[in-house]
């Protein structure tokens, strides 16, 4: 199958690459221009050469945005996948958009940052028909280790916004422990040698000690995405006031935003804490 990819950040560039690598026809497309095979200036020109149309950008507006300049364009022959974070809201209306055109659509955000991706261990959360699923497996089965039906379409969404709650939450304990035991003394190793043996320890603790302990915040998921990811699972829970500890953080990520810090990893949010 061709496949559009629209949206070259951080994860959608390692996609096109991977998909490239393995001899898939490429047509991609950014709002701001890149150098990379199969460019094109818009993206209903890449679309226009797909058959798979994989939509990875920003945010809620920027999905509106890309799936209005692709509607045209659009036929019975387009499979469209959602994989940006959007909240269940926004996936249905552009589902909705997607059907009217005759197109295929899923819901189907992932879980995985900058590592997972180059190595194709990102985790697909798909919804949207079993049938349609299966269309997609041939091209989403390069870039991942597993894809879970969750439900229908905004069922994911919803999902993916749960998911990265818990990750937001985890590593803000991380930060914390981590800043106390430094505020006390301890060195580093000592801190994650115990981590290590403790029920604590998690997949996300090992993937942040190396940045943690060189106090390195270059982005594998900035935290500018989420952030937003927190307002948008806050803003589609009906009673988001009884999130306690999620209204905190995103209280928090307010704080790290205005210190300019939105294009770092989301653990730079230790450095509040003292600890970085």
């Amino acid at each position: 199958m061709r496949v559009a990819v629209l949206g070259l950040g951080i994860i959608g560039a390692i996609w096109a690459e991977n998909l490239r690598a393995d001899g898939v026809a490429v047509r991609c497309w950014n709002r701001t221009a890149k150098d990379v095979p199969g460019f094109a200036a818009d993206p209903a020109a890449a679309v226009a050469e797909s058959e798979v149309v994989i939509v990875v950008v920003a945010d809620p507006p920027a999905v509106e945005s890309v799936i209005a300049r692709i509607l045209p364009t659009l036929t019975a022959k387009h499979l469209v996948v959602q994989s940006s974070t959007i909240g269940a809201e926004c996936t249905k209306k552009v589902a909705g958009q997607v059907a009217g055109r005759g197109a295929a659509f899923l819901d189907m955000p992932f879980t995985g940052s900058k590592p997972a991706a180059v190595a194709r261990q990102t985790v697909f959360y798909a919804g949207g028909e079993a049938s349609v699923i299966e269309r997609a497996r041939p091209v989403l089965g390069r870039l991942s280790k597993a894809i879970l039906h969750i439900g229908p379409v905004g069922a994911a969404s919803s999902l993916k916004l749960a998911m990265n709650l818990n990750l937001a939450l985890a590593c803000q304990a991380l930060g914390e422990s981590l800043a106390l035991a430094r505020a006390a003394g301890i060195d580093d190793a000592v801190f994650f040698d115990a981590l290590h043996l403790n029920a604590a320890r998690s997949a996300l603790t090992d993937l942040k000690e190396p940045k943690l302990r060189a106090r390195d915040f270059s982005p594998q998921f900035s935290l500018k995405h989420m952030g937003k990811d927190l307002k948008l699972a806050l803003a589609g829970h009906a009673s988001a006031k009884d999130l306690a500890l999620a209204n905190t953080l995103a209280g928090l990520y307010a704080r790290a935003l205005d210190q300019g810090w939105g294009e770092e990893d989301f653990s730079v949010l230790t450095r509040l804490a003292g600890g970085g």
